[in-house]
């Protein structure tokens, strides 16, 4: 990791990165005690390491890297993240979303900012998603 990306990522751990990696991590968590959600408890704890360290890294499509549909990327990974949406997706957008308005009203949270809008819509539609460094 470049030493900019440490730096970026220290940073974005105390100004607001700590406790959305946290939302996620319950998710995460919520979702593995139901059986029922172990397919997204995974994809929920990969997101919430991006999110404590999203400098650096980058999120894209499974089928972009490695070329080749699965079932993430096919029929029952859109039906996995309309369920998503439904029970988690759209309150860790939401938490992103206000932290990016709270982070952009000053110059050095702009950056910031714009990494918790991105996340925010990996929130809605995770499933099918890979992290690769950037």
């Amino acid at each position: 990791m470049a030493p900019v990306s440490i730096l970026l990522n220290i940073l974005w751990i105390f100004i607001g990165g700590a406790w959305m990696a946290f939302g996620w991590l319950i998710a995460a968590i919520i979702m593995a005690v139901t059986i029922i959600g172990l397919p997204w408890a995974r994809a929920a704890f990969n997101i919430a390491v991006y999110t404590l360290l999203p400098f650096g890294s980058r999120a894209v499509s499974r089928y972009d890297v490695t070329g080749m549909s699965d079932i993430g990327t096919g029929p029952l990974g859109v039906i996995g993240n309309i369920i998503w949406f439904v029970l988690a997706g759209w309150w860790l957008a939401l938490g992103h979303l206000v932290t990016a308005v709270v982070l952009a009203v000053t110059i050095i949270g702009i950056p910031f900012a714009w990494a918790h809008l991105k996340l925010a819509g990996i929130a809605l539609w995770p499933i099918g998603k890979v992290i690769v460094p950037a």
